[in-house]
Parts: structure tokens; C-alpha cells; sequence
């Protein structure tokens, strides 16, 4: 099977021959090695030296030089606003002591659909409005500014229920 081996973002796309798309979701954007098939029917196998996070844009470069464009799935998630400015920092800050990925506007941050954090949401004076759009959570403070990790593994982040060895104050 050919393999993918390198990662082109989207600002460094040139000359190449895309010669077929994949469209993945969150979770399978953030990959190191994974048997994968184009929607033209390309299969290759996802081979990187660690793992990255895919960007809706980027392409991935197979050992003969053809590319595989890379397309952002819709997901199922949850859109929080909240009345002014403040009160959505307040609603962010509850999400982020939940570890889930979130994804920061503006005006709005953008979550997995949860009725339970709905619930918390719409509790604290917000609005959860399920929405279905790419997610493009933020990467987090050890991550390099691209891509959730702590460097000890090789999945994607949506349940925290293991020990990091780093320390959350509490009060």
C-alpha cells in the first residue's frame, strides 16, 4: 500500500496533482499512522514520523508525489453564546475546567454536542444552539500552537480520564 508521508499545509500547496479528497472529522485529523481511503477511492496508508494535526486545506503528499486533499467533517456540535462579553469568558472558563476541546471566536466558542454541558450552559445564562460545522479546536499550551498533545501518546483527546503528572489549583 503507498503510503502518506508528509504533511503540506495549505499555505505551502503548489504544484502537485491532487488526485483525490478525504474529508475527516476532528478526531481523525490528529493521527500519526491509520489505513485510510480517499473519496475518488485512493487507499494509502497514513504514515508520519508523530503525530499532527490536519487542517481543512492541507494535503497529504504519498511517496510518488501526488497529493490527497484533506476536507474538515461537518460535526455535530454545540454553539455557546452568551449576553455580553464577560459572561462568555465566565462560560469558557467552566468549559475549559471540563478538559474538552473547544473551539474560541469571537463572539462564540464552539464544543462536541453534550446535553449535559447544554444544560450547564444554558444554567450559567448562555445558549447552546446545536449547530453542524468543521471543528477546529484550539491546539492547548503544550501543543505548539497546533494540535492537542502532551507528547505521550497517539489518539485523539476527548476523554481525560488518565493521569498527566500536572498539577490544577483549586481555589
Amino acid at each position: 500500500m503507498i503510503r502518506a508521508t508528509r504533511v503540506v499545509r495549505r499555505a505551502d500547496l503548489g504544484a502537485g496533482e491532487i488526485v483525490d479528497r478525504i474529508v475527516l472529522d476532528h478526531g481523525d485529523r490528529h493521527r500519526r499512522r491509520m489505513a485510510m481511503r480517499g473519496l475518488g477511492g485512493t487507499a494509502f496508508l497514513l504514515d508520519l514520523p508523530e503525530p499532527v494535526l490536519l487542517d481543512d486545506g492541507d494535503a497529504l503528499r504519498l511517496e510518488d508525489g501526488r497529493l490527497i486533499w484533506v476536507e474538515a467533517a461537518p460535526e455535530r456540535l454545540l454553539e455557546i453564546r452568551a449576553a455580553d462579553d464577560h459572561a462568555l469568558k465566565r462560560l469558557i472558563w467552566h468549559i475549559g475546567n471540563r478538559h474538552i476541546p473547544a473551539e474560541i471566536g469571537a463572539d462564540a466558542v464552539w464544543i462536541a454536542h453534550d446535553h449535559v454541558l447544554a444544560a450547564m450552559v444554558e444554567g450559567l445564562g448562555g445558549t447552546a444552539t446545536p449547530v453542524e460545522r468543521p471543528f477546529r479546536p484550539e491546539g492547548g499550551a503544550y501543543a505548539g500552537g497546533h494540535g492537542h498533545s502532551h507528547g505521550h501518546h497517539d489518539h485523539d483527546h476527548h476523554d481525560h480520564g488518565h493521569a498527566h503528572g500536572h498539577h490544577h489549583p483549586h481555589g
